[in-house]
């Protein structure tokens, strides 16, 4: 009896605490991908691929011994009729020497092109990917603190599922913190995407990978194997950048390096700001790590989300920014439009999507009671889909990772700022 009562009394809590509400999934293995034992020391491995300009891409692979930094590709298999060369590099981070990093811009490039690609000149294996429209509508993944974990193939799978243009990732990529193996681990793991579609990044602090009074460098092992369109933008450091993609601008800024007024990003940021024509791109995404906006305990305080706010808040609201993405704190939040930590309808939608699949798990606790301008919050794992449809609507949606099931938990379809007469011109 005294059993069977223990069974109800723990049945009763749980109807009382809301059995059937979701229940937050456990951490995953930590994965290590291995090189194949068939490749030999030059087949290209950890491939990438990222947008330079409009009409050309950078094809980034790695090699465990020198082979020729060149790409073949064409618009039909193992048929090229256009090539390119570019450079490597390799670093050392203590004990750890890098393999050869490749880097081969190509293009021009039409859009909404598939195209098929080899590097080094090793016929073992082809690539293939597909560039993106040159108008809209156009769409895009977004997921950060993606790390490589039971979690993060999960998530992998559901974005590979999701007909997707291009990936914007806010920071905290592999997790390899020094331990610098792991970054070879996550370049094959998310080869079979980054590949075949353009994988736009920024740093996080995951990318820092310091020890002591700046040594080793500062984002040695992300600066090598990740070089983005930075010079393109008039930036002067890969931590910071914009392009145009479709009729989108996209805004890619560093949580970790200098944002103060008399920074050179708050500087570039200005002057990039200013340059946005809105009848070429009427809407405008900016990018952080550390979330300007959040009510989950998790990362209260920090200066890289208040200075970096108090900073270039005012920036991106008298621009007319749509949205800002950010990740760091391993969750899903949705604010409303807001400006000042009040509701403003021509002020951006803040959105932390920090939850791709890190090692850490998730954060589970919020303030309560919930603030307004927080209008959709839930530590669970999934990344989000961004849909422009015109230069008007767009629509959002996140995908829960319930069960290795991708579930739409939240969405909300956005008004451009551009097009609203009440917003004024930027």
């Amino acid at each position: 009896m005294a059993v069977r009562g223990l069974v109800l009394l723990v049945a009763f809590a749980a109807v009382i605490s809301g059995v059937f509400s979701y229940t937050r999934p456990r951490r995953r293995e930590t994965l290590s991908i291995s090189l194949p034992a068939d490749q030999d020391s030059t087949t290209p491995e950890q491939a990438h691929v990222s947008v330079v300009g409009e009409d050309k891409m950078r094809i980034s692979w790695t090699t465990k011994d020198s082979s020729p930094t060149t790409v073949e590709y064409g618009t039909s298999p193992g048929q090229y009729d256009s090539s390119a060369n570019g450079t490597t590099t390799s670093y050392k981070i203590l004990l750890y020497k890098s393999g050869q990093i490749h880097d081969v811009v190509i293009g021009p490039l039409n859009p909404s092109t598939a195209y098929y690609y080899r590097c080094g000149l090793n016929t073992s294996r082809e690539f293939n990917f597909t560039t993106t429209p040159a108008q809209l509508p156009i769409k895009f993944v977004v997921v950060g603190d993606l790390g490589q974990t039971g979690w993060t193939q999960s998530t992998l799978e559901h974005i590979g599922q999701s007909n997707y243009d291009m990936l914007l990732l806010p920071g905290d990529l592999s997790y390899a913190d020094l331990w610098e193996p792991r970054w070879d681990s996550y370049g094959r793991l998310v080869e079979p995407l980054a590949s075949q579609r353009p994988w736009m990044v920024t740093q996080g602090n995951h990318e820092v990978e310091t020890i002591l009074l700046g040594k080793p460098t500062p984002f040695l092992a992300y600066n090598h194997r990740w070089r983005m369109p930075f010079e393109e933008s008039g930036s002067t450091s890969n931590l910071y950048y914009s392009f145009n993609v479709a009729g989108v601008h996209v805004i890619m800024l560093g949580s970790y390096t200098d944002f103060d007024h008399n920074s050179a990003q708050y500087k570039w940021l200005e002057g990039d700001l200013k340059s946005i024509d809105r009848n070429k791109t009427p809407w405008v995404f900016a990018l952080v790590h550390a979330p300007w906006y959040n009510t989950n305990f998790a990362h209260q305080g920090e200066k890289q989300s208040v200075g970096m706010k108090a900073s270039m808040e005012d920036l991106l609201y008298e621009n007319l920014v749509d949205v800002v993405f950010a990740g760091h704190v391993h969750a899903y939040e949705r604010f409303t439009r807001v400006y000042q930590d009040q509701a403003n309808n021509c002020a951006p939608v803040y959105i932390t999507i920090g939850d791709g699949g890190n090692r850490e798990g998730l954060a589970t606790k919020y303030m309560e009671p919930q603030p307004k301008i927080s209008i959709f919050r839930e530590a669970s794992f999934g990344h989000g889909e961004l849909e422009i449809v015109n230069a008007t609507h767009a629509l959002w949606t996140w995908h829960r990772n319930d069960d290795d099931e991708s579930v739409i938990a939240d969405s909300v379809w956005l008004n451009s700022l551009a097009s609203n007469s009440a917003c004024g011109s930027s």
